[in-house]
């Protein structure tokens, strides 16, 4: 019997994630470049898909899309795009919302890992993390800062909590970054090159962590250059020129076992999603 995650069935379902005929075009007239070409892809819940191809294959800008960083193209030269080109974040249509509303739907379903962390040099570890749910607000600053201490506690970096982002080490600082994408509990966790600025040994780390959270259920959508790493996941999708060219579902052999293990987050420490409703 196939493992539920390779059934084409899944996301079709289920998606959480979803490019309708998906067109991102810069400039116009004879200068457009189109660096979507009408892209469709589902993603349903508890998916682990790595995306990967050549630099200017458009993966990043798909990856931003989904994410609702970006918008996409939704006419060329005047003609609209038929079906329209349009993404969907858990059901809702992005293209029916203002800024406002897209970002605050994009704070509490999506957490986004990049290459560079964006950390607050002059924040603490702690703080950074608390940052998007001071944002979101549906905690105190005392239980935001005890969520950050108890995710900060599952990278090892519990000894880090009051240290300065700028006096942190590359591979703990990008630890920082994950720790706070996952600080709403997002729907889906998106990663761009997370590795990309470290060396073999933290980079190795990471894949270990997004692993972890993978194998707990976490949603994550990943770009990558690094193979190795894209075939930890259990769907690749391959971006050529503006489009998807293959999209596996297939399971790919068991990495090795680690144990780095990620617990299961404490019901203390979970957002009360019903606090000052």
């Amino acid at each position: 019997m196939k493992p539920p995650w390779i059934e084409p069935s899944v996301a079709q379902l289920t998606p959480l994630l979803r490019a309708q005929n998906v067109y991102r075009v810069l400039g116009s007239g004879d200068n457009a470049n189109r660096v979507l070409k009408g892209v469709n892809i589902a993603i349903g819940a508890k998916e682990y898909v790595s995306i990967v191809g050549a630099s200017g294959s458009g993966k990043s800008t798909l990856l931003y899309l989904l994410g609702g960083l970006d918008r996409p193209s939704r006419e060329m030269n005047g003609n609209s795009f038929d079906p329209p080109s349009s993404v969907f974040i858990d059901g809702h249509d992005t293209s029916e919302m203002n800024d406002t509303q897209l970002a605050r739907l994009r704070n509490e379903k999506i957490g986004f890992v990049f290459q560079f962390h964006y950390l607050l040099k002059e924040f603490t570890a702690q703080e950074n993390v608390c940052l998007p749910m001071f944002k979101l607000g549906r905690l105190t600053r005392g239980q935001a800062m005890e969520r950050a201490a108890y995710l900060l506690e599952q990278f090892d970096l519990s000894d880090k909590l009051t240290r300065r982002a700028n006096r942190l080490s590359g591979g703990e600082q990008q630890r920082v970054a994950i720790a706070r994408a996952l600080a709403n509990e997002p729907a889906a966790l998106l990663a761009d090159e997370p590795t990309g600025n470290l060396d073999k040994r933290n980079s190795e780390r990471v894949a270990e962590i997004f692993q972890e959270i993978a194998a707990r259920g976490q949603t994550v959508v990943m770009v990558t250059h690094d193979l190795t790493l894209a075939r930890r996941a259990r769907r690749m999708v391959t971006m050529e020129d503006g489009n998807i060219v293959k999209d596996t579902g297939d399971s790919f052999p068991d990495s090795p076992a680690t144990a780095y293990q990620i617990p299961e987050i404490h019901e203390s420490a979970r957002i009360d999603t019903n606090l000052h409703e």
